[in-house]
């Protein structure tokens, strides 16, 4: 079933680019844009909805007052299920901050070193990986070391990989994109490799270790590793336009978390609850303190607006051929922003 889906998406795709490539002049962007600004979250949100968003959830934590929750449109479009602002969310890229979080964490503990380069760390790819000997740890975490992204591999999307070895060999014997340390480039690869280190530091998952160092300790009980992990009807659909299936069930997602979890865990990312003595100074020097994520039918936005000491976090359900739906979505964040500071 994944196979086939993900062949359509593809076609689909390929066909849409094709007709986008001849003419395409994104009104709707522009609409989004103009309009006037709603008074309220709300409002904005229910505007989201009706650009083309099939659900939309909000999470606002302005100092000082009481968490917001927002939701419209549908967590599940089939049986008419409304949005709901408690709902599970393939997070997707934003999984990389908490990745980066274990990386500090274990480098102050003296079991990952930022220097030591991927040749060390994993001698089996010298010679699948170009620079695999000048490469670095920190590197990888900044997406500083030319490794391929293995999503921009022709056959990634068409042939989509069974499990972690097929992903990996899309990113296997092929030039790297740059020198190390020379330019930047984002790439999946980066950090399916600082995962897979770190499961091999410890001895056991670094889900586990994400678990026992920040989840935990923040009382987030709502982030999970994996779909396995949860009741699949509290996962919110994820959409593809030009494709009927609910793809909740498709495409791994990396973590899955609520709006208030992700929140949280930000809000303690930028006040530096989350690390303990001589952490944060580890992980200021090596990633940012925001994200986004994107995956097929799921896109989420995450940071911190430190003038008005506000988290806001997104998520909606829709994506497509495109892209146009994030442009869209950062449309609407943006418009969000303003209406929370013309309320601060």
């Amino acid at each position: 079933m994944k196979k086939k889906l993900t062949k359509r998406i593809f076609q689909i795709a390929l066909i849409g680019s094709s007709i986008t490539s001849l003419f395409f002049v994104p009104w709707i962007l522009v609409w989004a844009w103009i309009l006037p600004l709603p008074n309220t979250v709300q409002a904005q949100l229910e505007e989201g909805i009706e650009h083309g968003f099939d659900g939309m959830i909000v999470y606002v934590d302005q100092a000082g007052k009481p968490a917001a929750f927002y939701a419209a449109g549908w967590h599940d479009r089939k049986n008419e299920i409304p949005a709901r602002p408690q709902a599970l969310f393939k997070i997707a890229s934003i999984t990389k901050l908490y990745v980066a979080v274990a990386v500090a964490k274990l480098v102050k503990d003296g079991r990952l070193s930022l220097d030591k380069t991927l040749a060390t760390y994993f001698p089996e790819l010298v010679g699948r990986i170009e620079n695999a000997d000048k490469i670095t740890l920190k590197m990888m975490v900044q997406h500083r070391s030319g490794i391929p992204n293995f999503v921009d591999h022709p056959n990634y999307w068409s042939n989509p990989p069974k499990n972690k070895q097929e992903t990996l060999n899309y990113a296997l014997d092929l030039p790297a994109d740059f020198e190390p340390g020379k330019d930047y480039g984002y790439s999946n690869t980066n950090y399916m490799l600082i995962s897979d280190l770190i499961d091999k530091v410890l001895g056991y998952s670094h889900l586990q270790f994400i678990k026992e160092e920040i989840l935990i300790p923040l009382k987030l009980k709502n982030t999970f590793g994996s779909l396995h992990e949860v009741d699949i009807s509290e996962v919110m659909s994820g959409y593809y336009v030009g494709v009927e299936e609910d793809l909740k069930n498709e495409f791994s997602g990396l973590m899955i978390a609520t709006a208030e979890d992700v929140g949280i865990f930000l809000r303690a990312l930028n006040d530096g609850s989350v690390f303990k003595e001589g952490e944060q100074e580890i992980y200021s020097s090596i990633y940012v303190y925001k994200h986004t994520g994107l995956l097929v039918g799921y896109q989420s936005i995450a940071e911190y607006h430190k003038d008005i000491d506000t988290v806001v976090i997104q998520f909606n359900n829709t994506t497509n051929f495109d892209g146009y739906d994030w442009n869209l979505a950062e449309i609407c964040y943006n418009r969000i922003v303003k209406i929370i500071r013309k309320q601060h």
